[in-house]
C-alpha cells in the first residue's frame, strides 16, 4: 500500500449518494490500511477536501445538485490538483470526456470489482506520492514541429501559444513527445503514463489522448496519429523536421 512522505497511511475520500456503496469502499479500503472519509454530495465533499485534504478522491458523476463533474472543476479551478478517480454508470464517450476535461485521472464503470478499484487506486498513489524526479534544468525542453515542453515550469506551447494541460495529459505528452516517431501501444501508455502495471479492459488511454488531441488540434495541423491496432505516434506535420 502507498504511504505520504512520513510514512502514514494514504488518506482516500470517498463521494457517493449511494450510502450502501459509500459504507462497501470505506469498509474495504480501510481494511487495506487507507485512511478514508466519506462524503454523501457535492457539497459535502468541498467541504472534506478543505479539512481533511485526501491523497485521491473516488468520486461518484451521478449525484443530486452538484455532480461530481462539478465538484471536479470547482477543485481545479483553485488550483487543487488532487488526484480523483470516477465512479459512473454513463457510457457515452462524450460523457466520459467531460469528465477528462474536468480534470479527472480515471474512471470506473459500474458497475465495477472491487479488486480492479483498489488495483487503480494503488497505481495513482504510488505516482502521486512517489519520490519526486529530479528538478528539470531551466533550459530542458521538448519539441516536435511548433510544439515546446518546458519540463521544469510544467508549461506547454504551439506556436508561440499556450496549451492549458492537467498533470496527468502533460505526462501523457511528455511520454508521446520523448517517442515521437514511435508507435506507442496503449498498454505502454497505461504502464508508463499512469503505472498500470495489471490487465485492465480500461479505455483510459483512448479518451485521454482524443482530449488531448483536440486541444494541440485548435493550434495547428495534426500531430498525435492512431496507429489502428497498435497505438499512437506522436510526429511533426508532413514537411515539418
Amino acid at each position: 500500500m502507498p504511504l505520504r512522505p512520513d510514512g502514514s497511511p494514504a488518506r482516500l475520500l470517498v463521494v457517493d449518494d449511494e450510502e450502501s456503496l459509500a459504507d462497501l469502499l470505506v469498509e474495504a479500503l480501510s481494511f487495506q490500511g487507507y485512511e478514508v472519509a466519506a462524503a454523501r454530495s457535492g457539497t459535502e465533499a468541498l467541504a472534506s477536501v478543505d479539512s481533511s485534504r485526501p491523497d485521491l478522491i473516488i468520486l461518484d458523476v451521478n449525484m443530486p445538485g452538484l455532480d461530481g463533474f462539478g465538484v471536479a472543476d470547482r477543485l481545479r479551478a483553485t488550483g487543487d490538483q488532487v488526484p480523483i478517480i470516477f465512479l459512473t454508470a454513463r457510457t457515452a464517450p462524450d460523457d466520459l470526456r467531460e469528465g477528462f476535461g474536468s480534470g479527472g485521472d480515471d474512471y470506473l464503470m459500474k458497475p465495477f470489482r472491487l479488486e480492479e478499484l483498489s488495483l487503480r487506486v494503488s497505481a495513482v498513489l504510488r505516482r502521486s506520492l512517489g519520490s519526486t524526479p529530479s528538478a528539470a534544468k531551466a533550459d530542458d525542453t521538448v519539441s516536435v514541429a511548433d510544439l515546446i515542453m518546458d519540463l521544469s515550469a510544467h508549461q506547454v506551447s504551439r506556436g508561440g501559444k499556450t496549451i492549458d494541460l492537467s498533470p496527468t495529459e502533460f505526462r501523457l505528452l511528455r511520454y508521446l513527445a520523448a517517442n515521437a516517431g514511435r508507435v506507442v501501444s496503449k498498454q505502454e501508455l497505461l504502464k508508463q503514463v499512469w503505472g498500470y502495471d495489471f490487465d485492465t479492459e480500461s479505455s483510459l488511454a483512448e479518451t485521454y489522448v482524443f482530449y488531448l488531441r483536440r486541444k494541440l488540434d485548435k493550434l495547428g495541423p495534426r500531430l498525435i496519429h492512431t496507429v489502428r491496432g497498435v497505438g499512437y505516434m506522436l510526429r511533426p506535420p508532413q514537411g515539418q523536421p
